[in-house]
């Protein structure tokens, strides 16, 4: 049972390795890009909420006329 224990905490520890190697192949974004990106997001969620609360108050006009 140890033997087989062995193997798995070899099989990790190599898995765990290859992530490690793989991560220093990543090109992180820089601190302005990040803030660059979140500017985008934060757009972007705003123009989509705000399409959507249009959206939502129309229909929610029309079917009132419809529904009186």
């Amino acid at each position: 049972m140890s033997a087989q224990t062995n193997a798995k905490q070899g099989k990790a520890k190599t898995y765990f390795k290859g992530v490690k190697a793989e991560t220093k192949k990543v090109i992180w974004p820089t601190k302005k890009e990040i803030l660059n990106y979140i500017g985008v997001v934060i757009l972007m969620v705003a123009i989509v909420g705000l399409v959507v609360w249009v959206l939502d108050l129309g229909i929610h006009r029309l079917l009132s006329l419809i529904i009186k």
